[in-house]
């Protein structure tokens, strides 16, 4: 067996867990507003809090959770983040109990939501940390780069499957699923050997934090071009008069996980910040063109190049990161990571909407592609530092 087929298979368990932690995300993505809107009687602020309630959770437990994977070992963060995955379909649940009055379902849904973000914080750091711990830092690359594509699988997979549970039975299917399947991860992850969490003294936080602002930063920058396709690739579609707008997201996720599978080693053999410096500019190449052409096809072939590019932005600043942190904190290093790319998102929606609604929406994609290019600048400074 090739080195690179060991790793995936000591990888494979990690992945497993966050494909079924993030499918649960995925599943409740298109119907949880359709379940507010019409069984609840809501509009979209309140839909709006209730999914959002998940992405503030996330975001504020990344650190948490980093610093828990590594003291009480990645293992446990997994096991504890999946069922804390299940008591928030435990809330689901709940909530249906109380359509009568729905303010009171509507704030049990808010709760559920808050839960299952920390326990995706728990399940993706703790994965990464468990990664890392079995097959080494100088896999760093494979295990950001495979364990982010089960994320995004799981996330693409979810909505339909989410769609079809709520077609056969309501939000009640949902409630089910989201029990069911992280108990069944956490059953069969339960044999695998753990690895110990830290027996030293963690290292300071803002020590943490100094290894991670400038590759965070990176990170947040080539962030961007995601959120961009994601918010407004359907919307510059339709600003265009073409047709089948989805199709921009379906060739961003079929680039971003066809070059994560084939080139995943790559960021290990090349050094991380080579490796962002390449792609992010492919990425921007990909986003000027979006807002440059006239013709859907090439948009298409537009988008494609924005997922190639940043299937390996990420994990090469991430290489950056793991390299530059205390090894007894690399979880917490991990999370404090993936946060900046949960700011990012947060903020590039409000930010480039505003664009568009000054200079037109093809300005979104010219204008990310002008700040995705600032993560090259970071990506010459980190090699300079090093």
């Amino acid at each position: 067996m090739s080195a690179s087929a060991k790793v995936f298979v000591t990888l494979a368990p990690k992945m497993a867990v966050v494909f079924v932690g993030f499918l649960i995300a995925g599943m409740g993505m298109p119907v949880l507003p359709i379940h507010v809107s019409q069984d609840l009687g809501f509009g979209t602020f309140v839909i709006g809090l209730i999914t959002g309630s998940q992405f503030c959770s996330s975001l504020m437990t990344r650190l948490w959770a980093g610093d828990f994977a590594d003291r009480k070992g990645p293992k446990k963060a997994v096991i504890v983040g999946l069922s804390l995955a299940a008591v928030a379909g435990g809330f689901y649940f709940a909530s249906l109990t109380s359509l009568g009055n729905p303010a009171l379902s509507a704030s049990i849904l808010v709760l559920g939501r808050g839960v299952l973000g920390a326990g995706e914080s728990l399940i993706i750091t703790g994965s990464v940390a468990w990664g890392l711990a079995t097959v080494g830092p100088q896999h760093s690359g494979k295990v950001i780069a495979w364990i982010g594509t089960a994320m995004f699988g799981a996330l693409a997979a979810g909505a339909p499957l989410g769609s079809a549970l709520f077609a056969i039975e309501g939000f009640a299917a949902i409630a089910a699923a989201t029990i069911f399947l992280p108990i069944v991860m956490a059953v069969l992850v339960a044999p695998l050997a753990p690895v110990p969490g830290r027996s030293t003294a963690s290292a300071s936080r803002l020590s943490v934090i100094k290894a991670v602002w400038l590759p965070g930063l990176g990170s947040a920058f080539a962030s961007l071009g995601y959120g961009s396709i994601l918010a407004f690739s359907s919307l510059l579609f339709l600003h265009r008069d073409w047709a089948d707008g989805w199709l921009a997201v379906t060739c961003f996720a079929t680039a971003l996980v066809t070059s994560r599978i084939l080139l995943g080693h790559i960021p290990d053999r090349l050094g991380g910040p080579i490796t962002a410096l390449v792609f992010a500019i492919v990425e921007v190449i990909g986003l000027i063109t979006m807002g440059l052409t006239t013709y859907s096809a090439i948009a298409l072939v537009g988008a494609a190049l924005v997922g190639f590019g940043y299937s390996l932005v990420f994990p090469a600043f991430g290489i950056a990161v793991v390299k530059a942190a205390p090894p007894e904190s690399r979880g917490m290093a991990m999370g404090l990571y993936s946060a900046c790319l949960d700011i990012a998102l947060a903020l590039c929606g409000p930010a480039l909407g505003f664009v568009g609604d000054v200079a037109g929406l093809p300005a979104i994609f010219t204008t990310t592609g002008l700040l995705v290019s600032l993560s090259t600048i970071v990506a010459v400074l980190i090699m300079k530092r090093a």
